[in-house]
Order: structure tokens, then C-alpha cells, then sequence
């Protein structure tokens, strides 16, 4: 048998490195991270000698200059595809309802949250599922990732986690605290605007050593405005039904506690998450600046959604698997297309990570890698945009010797990704991708 030439060798070692890209979320680092707490001592840098709840007057108030002299926000943060669209003009000078988008489609702004409510009221029993399905099963990977190592939570701290019905990030966040550091201490408040979500997670949570603990609470309420109680349409019922042959299928309900809804009062937070929940809200500003409103000095505001797939041949190879595959996944496994439709182009619709995180700073929080969030402990993320532009180049270079016309297509999305770069400089470490870009994480500090 041949022997493959050096340069082949090097191809395929270029093109092993660049899936371990994807496997990164995978592998952690042997030594503590560098303490990213905004509830510990400002100027800690070694996680194992963190000191929590350090008084909020201790922190920095200086405003980092990239949020002092903020560029404007882009189109799809200011009002394109992210968020509502500004009023449609109507006849005679007069103006129609304002209108935002559901998936593809442009719908009355007043409708969407009922539409989406319906999408999850639809999939809620079969949450886990859909995950599964949009992200090959590697969503709990990230999931993980996102409380173990970026945000690793304990001491006390108070978290709301919102859109997080299921109670998915709730149990990390408590698990991590309790298994690394034998804290019982931390709260968490999991809250939702679906009720049939929020009645999923609590059928899971009593489950577990934190039912009925002040650890953990579920309440009813809309990001947009958390300074504003909803009320419940329905509840579980709470008495046996008068139907014998219905108990089986109501015993589980009837245990579980009725829904409330209180406002969630001004620096009031050391925590606030939400995963893969964003991107369904009609009003994104108006979420991150009710975040802001609620957090302590100092407090941090984390993010897991599904991004942009930072290398272009991968992104079309993604959006056909999402396009192609999920939604008929949806109809197989669930029965359910149409919501799983909406979800993929709700994804398709969401801004870029580089757009994200300027809406982020216009709310106001201090962006990792700013002065303010550096004097936290929050340095940059590293750059996934230059980790990416030097595999992709490398792997042009192992090619161009056996297949030129492939080096050369790689080569040019080598400069588009450049010019991609050197226009989001100014939030360069904001965010960190995991598996190519397929989900990112954002996070701010209140300062």
C-alpha cells in the first residue's frame, strides 16, 4: 500500500484539528479558570480562592469606555429581524398595527406572543426531544458548559433563569454548586411566560432533593416586563377529579403548586440566565433592559442561544441539515412540523453574535474584555473568529497542492471571514461559540 505524501499527512492533520474545533466544549482545562464571578472579589483571578458576595459598593462603577461611546446599534439590532419592525404606514397618513416576525413570516406584533406560546405549548412534553433534534444531542454538552465552566455559580447568589420552564439550566446551576462546593445556599427562580412549560419543569424538579426547599421556586412571568405580574390562565388541578378512571392520569398535577406571579424589584439579582429562549421574545431590547433593570451592581447577565456558524462552507452545510432534516424530525418524532419549522427560522432570524453583543452593551452592561468587566475578573472570550481564520488557512494551504480548486475556495472565505473580523472589532471577545458557532454565549456585567 502507498504511503500518503507529507503534504496529504498534513491535510488530514489540519482537518483533524479543525473538528477538535467542534469538540472543544467537550474538554476542559486541567487547571481552575480564571474566576469569572461578579458576586466575588474584584480583583480574583484564581477560581479556588474566591470569595463570594463581596458588597456590591466594592465594585467598580467606572464605565468602560466602549459602553460610554457606543457605535449605533445595526439595522437588526435597531429594528430589523431581531426585534419589532416599526409601524407598516397605512392609507391617508394613518398607521397600522406595528408588526415583527414569527419565523419567516411578518405578523401583527400583538399576536406573537400568543403564537409562540402555542409552538412551546406544543413541544413542552417533548422538549428534550426537540434539542435533541436541533442540536444532534450536543445541547446538553453546552448546557454544561455554560453553568460549569463560564459561569460556575455558588455562594449564596440569588438566579433568576428565564424562558427556563423545563428547569434544565435550574438544575445545573444548583448541582454544579451543591457537587463542587458543597453549597446549598444558592436560590434559584425559574421563570416562564408558557405555564404548560413551567408545569414540565416542576413535574422534574419534584423529583430531586431541591422540591420544596427555598433552592428552587417557579413563577409565571413575561421578560419583557418583570416588573409586571401575569396572570395565570389555568393551573394543575389540586383535588381529585370526581371521575375515578381520571386519577392515574391526574395524580402527578394535583401535586404540584399553584403558579404565581410577583414583580422582580431593581437590583434585586446576582444572576440572570436564559438559554435558547431569546430569540422567541417579540422585543429583545426590552428584554436585555428589564435584565439590566433587575441585576445588582456587579451582577451578571449570561446567554446561551443558537448563533451563527462562523465558516461559510459549514454554515450552508447547517442550514441545509436544519432546513432539510429538523422540521421532517419534527413530524416523525413529535408529529409536530410547523413548530419545529418556526424554530429553525427563528434561528435563521436571530442577529449575528457580533450584533447580539452590541444590543447587549446598548442595554447597558460592560462587555467582557471592556475596563469595567476586566476589573471583575470577565476578560475577553477568545476570539472565535481568529481561531477559525487560522485553521481555515491552514487547511487551504494542506490543500492547494492536491486539490487547488478547493484551496482556493477556502482561501476566499479566508477573506471574507478577514473582512468580517476587522467590521466587529469593536466587540471582539464578547461572546464565545461553541461547535463551530451552531450556539454562542453571550454574557454582561451591570456596573
Amino acid at each position: 500500500m502507498a504511503r500518503p505524501s507529507p503534504s496529504t499527512s498534513s491535510t488530514m492533520r489540519l482537518l483533524l484539528r479543525l473538528n477538535a474545533r467542534s469538540e472543544a466544549v467537550l474538554r476542559w482545562p486541567s487547571a481552575a479558570p480564571p474566576c469569572r464571578h461578579l458576586y466575588c472579589s474584584a480583583s480574583r483571578r484564581d477560581s479556588s480562592s474566591c470569595t463570594p458576595n463581596v458588597d456590591a459598593s466594592s465594585v467598580s462603577s467606572t464605565p468602560s469606555p466602549s459602553a460610554a461611546h457606543r457605535s449605533p446599534a445595526p439595522a437588526a439590532a435597531a429594528g430589523g429581524p431581531a426585534s419589532s419592525s416599526s409601524a407598516a404606514s397605512g392609507g391617508l397618513g394613518g398607521a397600522a398595527d406595528p408588526t415583527t416576525h414569527f419565523g419567516f413570516r411578518t405578523i401583527p406584533e400583538s399576536t406573537k406572543e400568543t403564537l409562540v406560546g402555542g409552538v412551546f405549548s406544543s413541544v413542552a412534553s417533548s422538549y428534550d426531544l426537540m434539542n435533541d433534534a436541533m442540536s444532534l444531542g450536543i445541547h446538553r454538552l453546552w448546557k454544561d458548559a455554560f453553568v460549569s465552566r463560564i459561569l460556575d455559580p455558588r455562594g449564596g447568589i440569588s438566579v433568576l433563569d428565564v424562558a427556563g420552564g423545563t428547569g434544565d439550566i435550574a438544575m445545573r446551576i444548583l448541582d454544579h454548586a451543591r457537587n463542587t462546593y458543597g453549597d446549598r445556599t444558592i436560590n434559584v427562580k425559574v421563570l416562564d411566560i408558557n405555564e404548560n412549560m413551567l408545569n414540565e419543569g416542576m413535574k422534574r424538579l419534584r423529583k430531586t432533593m431541591y422540591w420544596g426547599t427555598p433552592q428552587i421556586s417557579f413563577a409565571l412571568g413575561n421578560a419583557e416586563s418583570l416588573h409586571t405580574p401575569m396572570t395565570p390562565t389555568s393551573n394543575p388541578p389540586r383535588s381529585a377529579p370526581s371521575n375515578p378512571s381520571q386519577l392515574s392520569a391526574t395524580a402527578g398535577a394535583a401535586r404540584l403548586p399553584a403558579l404565581t406571579s410577583s414583580p422582580i424589584p431593581d437590583n434585586s439579582l446576582d444572576l440572570y440566565t436564559i438559554a435558547f429562549g431569546i430569540r422567541n421574545c417579540t422585543h429583545i431590547d426590552r428584554v436585555l433592559q428589564e435584565a439590566h433593570r433587575v441585576l445588582k451592581p456587579g451582577g451578571v447577565f449570561a446567554c446561551l442561544e443558537f448563533g451563527k456558524v462562523g465558516i461559510p462552507l459549514l454554515a450552508e452545510l447547517y442550514r441545509l441539515y436544519s432546513f432539510t432534516f429538523i422540521p421532517s424530525m419534527g413530524h416523525v418524532l413529535a408529529g409536530d412540523r410547523d413548530s419545529y419549522q418556526y424554530l429553525i427560522e427563528s434561528i435563521e432570524r436571530f442577529p449575528s453574535q457580533a450584533d447580539f453583543a452590541r444590543m447587549i452593551r446598548t442595554a447597558g452592561f460592560a462587555l467582557p474584555g471592556s475596563p469595567a468587566a476586566r476589573s471583575l475578573g470577565w476578560e475577553p472570550f477568545a476570539s472565535p473568529d481568529a481561531s477559525a481564520l487560522g485553521q481555515l488557512g491552514q487547511l487551504g494551504l494542506g490543500l492547494a497542492s492536491n486539490l487547488p480548486g478547493l484551496g482556493s475556495v477556502i482561501r476566499s472565505q479566508q477573506q471574507a471571514m478577514e473582512e468580517q473580523r476587522a467590521r466587529n472589532l469593536d466587540v471582539e471577545g464578547a461572546w464565545e461559540d461553541f461547535t463551530f458557532g451552531v450556539a454562542s454565549v453571550w454574557t454582561g456585567v451591570k456596573v
